[in-house]
């Protein structure tokens, strides 16, 4: 049985490749909708239409595809902030970091229930995931520093402050009430990040 991680990916057919979407795909809503320890990988391949031996040469197990979908998802959401705010000027970048954010999660939302479990499923797993998420806010934060519109702050702590308002606010409005996050909300999110609360 041979595990095709993202880095051998490119030796696949287009059909080889095609699967193996389809298999991730099926993982994101059966993880998303039944948890990841009362879904099965036979569950997983009647979504995806795919033989259940087929499966067996993508992945070797449950757990394997579990954390392939995590880290896919991870590289799609951070792709997707990163192309969305690279004509922003810098004075407007945050918000429209937080509006790429909340626009993402809005078409995948398995992706709170996904992640979440992590923590229990694989607590490095769940570290590696914000890790990851933190350095290229902090990447984004240092490169902010050239233009001297921003006060100089640890970067780390302000890279957790800005993605936990992003975190909540989306679980808020989108993983809970199946709703955008309003338009007044991200206001008074960016009047706080960018003028604080005291008067």
């Amino acid at each position: 049985m041979i595990y095709v991680s993202l880095k051998t990916e490119k030796k696949l057919t287009k059909k080889g490749l095609n699967t193996r979407r389809k298999l991730l795909k099926a993982a994101e809503k059966i993880f998303g909708t039944k948890g990841y320890f009362e879904a099965s990988i036979v569950e997983i391949t009647q979504e995806s239409n795919v033989a259940q031996g087929t499966f067996y040469k993508y992945f070797p197990s449950k757990k394997a595809i579990y954390d392939e979908l995590v880290k896919q998802m991870s590289r799609d959401m951070r792709l997707f902030i990163k192309q969305a705010i690279e004509k922003s000027p810098q004075v407007h970048v945050h918000r429209r970091g937080f509006e790429a954010f909340f626009e993402w999660v809005n078409d995948n939302r398995n992706l709170y229930s996904i992640v979440l479990q992590t923590v229990i499923v694989d607590k490095d797993l769940y570290r590696w995931y914000y890790d990851k998420l933190a350095t290229g806010y902090i990447r984004a934060l240092k490169e902010a520093d050239k233009t001297g519109e921003f006060k100089l702050l640890n970067h780390e702590a302000l890279a957790y402050s800005l993605m936990g308002i992003g975190q909540f606010l989306g679980m808020r409005w989108i993983y809970l009430e199946d709703e955008e996050v309003p338009k007044d909300v991200l206001d008074v999110a960016m009047e706080m990040v960018l003028h604080g609360i005291l008067k």
